[in-house]
C-alpha cells in the first residue's frame, strides 16, 4: 500500500525555509550591480529548490483511464461511501478490485478516517465518513470540494448497515432506496407529556399535530434518487450471493408468529424500499410506527419506510450542494443498506431487549455489503462506455424537497424556485423563532 499526501503548501513553505537557510551571503556594503546580481542568484536558487521539493513531495500521476490528465485529478467511475470502520474494511480483499492500491489523505476528512482509498487506475474509490449526520455531511463536503478529485461523472454508492422494519425485511436483507427521509427533524414532546389525542410526541416543524404536513421546511427533510438507476443496481446486486447464518435464522424465527412480520421471519433478499435518517438510534413499535407515518406523510404516500440509519440525508444534502456547483451529478447516486437489526421487538419481547440484546445480524449485514455491492460496482465499471458514462436518465423527479436542482418534486409543496405557493421556508431570526418567507 502506498500513502500519498497532497501538500503543495507545505512544499512551498519548505522551499522558503531552505532558501532562507541556504541564502547567499554578501558584504553589507556593496555596489548596486553586485546587489542586483546577488538578488538574481538568490531568486534562482529559491526557484530551483521550490521546483525540486514539489517534484519530490507531490507524485506525478501515471497514465490510466481513471485520471483527468489535464488537471491530474482522479476521476472515479464509482465512489463507495461508508460510515465506520467495519463497513469500510468489508471491501478490503475482494477479488474484483483492490481499493488499497492508492491511499490519499484528503484535507477535511474525519481525523479517524483521513484517507480516500482507490484502485491503481482510479476507477473505484472509497471513503469512511464517520458516523451520524454531522460527520457524514462534513466528510462529503470535503470530498466534493477537494481539488484531488473530478467527480462530475462519478457514481456514488452509499453502502452501509441499518436497522430494518420486520414488515419489509429481515436480518441480512439488502435494500435499495428511492427516498431518504429525515424523520427526526420535528418538534418533540416527551411521550409522557404529549397531548392525549396525539399518537406520538413527534410533530412536524411549524405544525400543530402529528398528521399535519410540515409548515416550515429546512430543505433536508426528503431526497428522491434516480429510480431507473436504482432498478439497474438491484439487477446487478441480485447476481450476488447473500450471506446468512444459523444465529440470525434462529433469531428471526421469533417474528413468524405475527403475520405482519412475515418478511422479518423469511431469509434475506434484495428489497426496494426507503430509508429513515436520524442521529437517534431508536427501538420500539411506537417510535417505528410514528416514523412510518412521517415517511408516508412527507412523501405524499409514495415512500415505504423500511430501514433506519444515521447518515443518508446528510450525505445527500452535501451532494445536492455539490450538484448545484456543477461538481457532481446527483442522478448518479445509489443508496444501499443491509439490515443488521430490527427497529422493533418481536412478539413477547420488550423494546429494551430488542435494543440491548445485540442482534446477531450484524456480522451478516457487514458481509452482505460487498456481497451485493461488488456486483453493482463491477457492473458500472465493466459497462462504462456502453451504458454508464453518459449517465442513466431518470424518469422520476430527482433532488431535494426544495427543487434545488430543477424540476418539480412529486412530494411536498412543490419547488420553491418555481414561484409556487406552498409551505414556507423556515429561517432563524434574532427576534422570533421562525421568520417565514415565500
Amino acid at each position: 500500500m502506498s500513502s500519498t499526501l497532497y501538500q503543495p503548501r507545505q512544499a512551498y513553505e519548505g522551499a522558503r525555509v531552505v532558501t532562507l537557510v541556504v541564502g547567499l551571503s554578501f558584504p553589507t556594503r556593496v555596489g548596486p550591480r553586485i546587489l542586483a546580481l546577488s538578488l538574481t542568484m538568490l531568486a534562482l536558487v529559491s526557484f530551483v529548490l521550490y521546483t525540486a521539493l514539489r517534484l519530490t513531495l507531490v507524485p506525478t500521476v501515471s497514465a490510466s483511464p481513471g485520471l483527468d490528465f489535464k488537471n491530474k485529478k482522479i476521476a472515479p467511475k464509482v465512489f463507495i461511501l461508508d460510515a465506520f470502520d467495519d463497513e469500510g474494511t468489508s471491501w478490503y480483499g475482494v477479488p474484483q478490485f483492490d481499493i488499497l492500491e492508492r491511499n490519499i489523505t484528503v484535507p477535511g476528512f474525519s481525523p479517524l478516517f483521513p484517507q480516500a482509498h482507490c484502485t491503481r487506475d482510479g476507477s473505484v474509490c472509497q471513503l469512511i465518513t464517520g458516523e451520524a449526520e454531522i460527520n457524514a455531511a462534513s466528510t462529503i463536503s470535503a470530498l466534493v470540494h477537494s481539488p484531488i478529485f473530478d467527480l462530475r461523472r462519478t457514481y456514488f454508492l452509499i453502502a452501509g448497515i441499518a436497522g430494518i422494519s420486520p414488515k419489509h425485511g429481515t436480518l441480512g436483507t439488502v435494500t435499495f432506496a428511492r427516498f431518504a427521509v429525515q424523520v427526526a427533524l420535528q418538534y418533540e414532546f416527551d411521550a409522557r407529556e404529549k397531548p392525549d389525542n396525539f399518537s406520538t410526541g413527534y410533530v412536524p416543524q411549524g405544525s400543530t399535530s402529528p398528521d399535519q404536513y410540515p409548515q416550515a421546511l429546512y430543505g433536508t427533510e426528503v431526497f428522491e434518487l434516480n429510480d431507473d438507476l436504482r432498478q439497474i443496481a438491484i439487477e446487478f446486486a441480485s447476481t450476488g450471493t447473500l450471506v446468512d447464518d444459523t444465529r440470525s435464522q434462529e433469531y428471526r424465527a421469533n417474528y413468524a408468529s405475527d403475520p405482519a412480520f412475515a418478511a422479518g421471519a423469511a431469509p434475506p433478499t434484495i428489497v426496494a424500499c426507503d430509508t429513515a435518517t436520524a442521529d437517534v438510534f431508536w427501538s420500539g413499535a411506537l417510535l417505528a410506527g410514528a416514523f412510518e407515518n412521517t415517511t408516508r406523510l412527507w412523501t405524499n404516500g409514495t415512500a415505504t419506510y423500511c430501514t433506519t440509519q444515521q447518515e443518508d440525508n446528510a450525505i445527500l444534502e452535501a451532494l445536492v450542494r455539490g450538484a448545484r456547483a456543477r461538481l457532481v451529478d446527483f442522478s448518479r447516486v445509489v443508496l444501499m443498506r443491509t439490515a443488521s437489526d430490527f427497529d422493533r421487538p418481536h412478539p413477547g419481547q420488550s423494546a429494551a431487549a430488542n435494543l440491548y440484546l445485540m442482534s446477531p445480524g450484524y456480522a451478516i449485514a457487514i458481509r452482505n455489503i460487498p456481497a451485493a455491492g461488488v456486483p453493482v460496482v463491477a457492473g458500472i465499471v465493466e459497462h462504462w462506455e456502453a451504458r454508464f458514462e453518459r449517465g442513466v436518465r431518470p424518469r422520476n423527479y430527482v433532488g431535494d424537497i426544495f427543487g434545488s436542482l430543477g424540476g418539480a418534486p412529486d412530494f411536498g409543496p412543490g419547488s420553491i424556485f418555481a414561484g409556487k405557493q406552498g409551505v414556507r421556508v423556515a429561517r432563524r431570526s434574532m427576534g422570533r423563532r421562525f421568520v417565514r418567507g415565500g
